[in-house]
């Protein structure tokens, strides 16, 4: 059973009863021969044989069709949730999902237009989580991002929308944290909404939001000259929750415990205090990884 498992999950074709092949590459040989190795301790007996000849004529045993097929069906029950609303458990359906996805392509030896396909469908419902998450995200402006001066921004009332979540969240902290101490937060029902004199960020026309392929986050990173290597690894994370792409180790439980926090505290400021303490908490453990 244990050798079952293993062969199973590797992804392993069967030829027949008790007999198993892989394509050739040598991870794949060094499965093969652990499985061998533990079979043949165990009392069994297993051999094997490497293929000299095309794989071609196997190539059909290899084929994932059925499994992006049932991971598309599960993929659109979600979007549908999704539309409806969102259920209250997306974030954890939406990194199952991501998680079906890629045990798919690690066994997906000849990859072609189902796992392109099952590709497009995962980023549209990561977006429409975030969309559900965090309505009115910025449309990303291009140009230059200019440095600018901390005094400048001392003692300023900072306005972006209500209910944020994480880039506002991790922006409000920074801005407390490294430019303004004694910052006052606004929490916006619109952009309209925003005070003439108030520094505006993460909204369509603000003072810092989405610059290119930088979040929020990122762009006050540039702006403050703040890229430092914890603050980068803080903003990966804040980057791969906001807009997608590649999710560093811990994004998944920040972004469950924040997600958390936001069903479970209905004022926006008190939300801000409670997320803090998770970005500083982050940074904290960042700076001291970097000087051990």
């Amino acid at each position: 059973m244990r050798a079952w498992r293993a062969l199973k999950s590797a992804g392993a074709a069967v030829l027949r009863d008790g007999v198993y092949a892989l394509p050739s590459a040598d991870e794949h040989r060094r499965t093969l021969e652990a499985v061998a190795a533990d079979v043949n301790a165990s009392g069994g007996r297993a051999r094997l044989w490497a293929r000299a000849q095309c794989e071609e004529d196997l190539r059909p045993l290899f084929d994932r069709s059925e499994g992006y097929a049932a991971w598309l069906t599960e993929a659109q029950r979600l979007r549908a949730a999704l539309a409806a609303a969102g259920p209250p458990d997306a974030s954890r359906r939406v990194q199952r999902l991501r998680r079906a996805f890629e045990q798919l392509v690690a066994i997906d030896f000849f990859p072609g237009e189902a796992q392109r396909q099952a590709a497009q469908v995962l980023q549209a419902t990561e977006e429409a989580l975030q969309r559900a998450l965090a309505p009115g995200e910025p449309q990303p402006v291009s140009g230059a991002i200019l440095r600018q001066d901390r005094q400048r921004f001392r003692g300023r009332t900072w306005a972006t929308r209500a209910r944020p979540w994480v880039d506002r969240m991790a922006s409000a902290w920074l801005i407390r944290r490294f430019i303004d101490p004694q910052a006052r937060f606004v929490w916006l029902a619109s952009p309209a909404d925003c005070p003439k004199r108030a520094v505006g960020f993460d909204f369509d026309g603000a003072t810092f939001t989405h610059v290119g392929a930088r979040v929020t986050f990122e762009t006050l990173l540039a702006a403050f000259d703040l890229e430092t290597s914890s603050l980068q690894r803080l903003g990966m994370i804040v980057h791969a929750l906001d807009a997608g792409g590649v999710r560093p180790p811990e994004a998944a439980g920040v972004e469950r415990v924040l997600a958390g926090m936001r069903e479970a505290i209905p004022k926006d400021d008190q939300l801000l205090q409670a997320a803090a303490g998770v970005f500083e908490g982050l940074y904290i453990a960042f700076e001291k990884e970097r000087t051990e």
